[in-house]
């Protein structure tokens, strides 16, 4: 069997389908702290072993959604279908983070399952490491907050990163051209803020697609919108007169990523009232209304094409 894993493990491309491998095996690959490679495996994704699925996108880079400094590489990993952390060992977190399998996890669909299922005591000691106490709180623990030592820094000049993208099937060419056009365009942008006189930069050097708002004070509406209701995204110009000049809208920005989603309709998901602050590990709670939309995912259009598909 270990032969054709790690044939397999190689190719491992967007579309393949493999087999979660069973709690006992994928336990086996751990350390004390439940994680290989430095990145935990957690208690949510148990319920998948021995699950055939299919290979959403190779996660060879994510984004930086703790210090903000760009992408990072990550190696040996992929996503799966849209396998989600339902946040069940973390306090109830609904941020819905896609989950990242290390290839150890998987094999081909073929093999067959011979193992058993581990000890109760196994399956508790996972459990155990998803927080840690201390005298001003707990703190999860989870991969989101774990990613800075499971990755390191990925330079946007790395061209290996753009080959790996169209070769693992994650992008295509068309959108690569597209993105790095938009890419370039926004490091003009900001290198034009640095050195040119105000009136020779491009709309004051603002990185494309300029979302600038203009209010100092940001509007606020109640539509006390429920899961499975239908709504519909209001256009471009309507959210840009909700923000103010950057961004935001009470604190919460409009990401650029959101765009593309203006003007069409989708199903609530879920109200988010408490998700973990990946910097921290505290759980943070939603003051204000703040709701998921069903199939409304980062592109990562305007992001150098991480896979993450995190939720707005």
């Amino acid at each position: 069997m270990h032969g054709p894993y790690e044939l397999m493990a190689v190719h491992l491309r967007s579309g393949d389908t493999v087999r979660v491998k069973s709690a006992a095996d994928i336990l086996a690959t751990l350390d004390e702290h439940g994680r290989l490679n430095r990145l935990p495996f957690m208690p949510e994704m148990l319920r998948w072993c021995g699950e055939t699925v299919r290979v959403s996108a190779r996660a060879d880079k994510t984004c930086d959604t703790i210090d903000f400094a760009g992408l990072r590489r990550i190696t040996g990993t992929v996503h799966l279908d849209d396998l989600r952390c339902d946040g069940s060992a973390h306090g109830g977190c609904q941020a819905g983070c896609l989950l990242f399998w290390k290839e150890e996890w998987l094999a081909p669909p073929t093999d067959e399952q011979i193992s058993t299922e581990p000890p109760a005591e196994q399956v508790a000691a996972l459990q155990e490491t998803t927080h840690t106490t201390s005298p001003d709180g707990d703190r999860f623990v989870c991969q989101a907050t774990e990613l800075p030592g499971a990755t390191t820094p990925l330079a946007w000049w790395a061209t290996g990163q753009y080959i790996r993208d169209v070769r693992s099937g994650n992008i295509g060419p068309v959108r690569l051209t597209r993105g790095l056009l938009v890419f370039f365009f926004n490091k003009y942008q900001g290198l034009s803020k640095r050195v040119l006189p105000r009136r020779l930069r491009i709309r004051g050097g603002r990185w494309y697609p300029f979302i600038i708002g203009k209010l100092s004070s940001t509007p606020r509406e109640t539509l006390d919108l429920q899961p499975g209701e239908l709504v519909e995204v209001k256009s471009r110009r309507e959210i840009l007169a909700t923000l103010d000049p950057a961004g935001r809208n009470r604190g919460l920005s409009f990401d650029a990523e959101m765009l593309p989603y203006c003007g069409r309709r989708f199903r609530v998901l879920r109200r988010v009232e408490r998700i973990i602050d990946e910097k921290t590990g505290r759980m943070r709670y939603m003051p204000r209304d703040c709701i998921i939309l069903a199939g409304v995912t980062c592109q990562a259009i305007y992001h150098r094409f991480c896979p993450r598909a995190i939720y707005p």
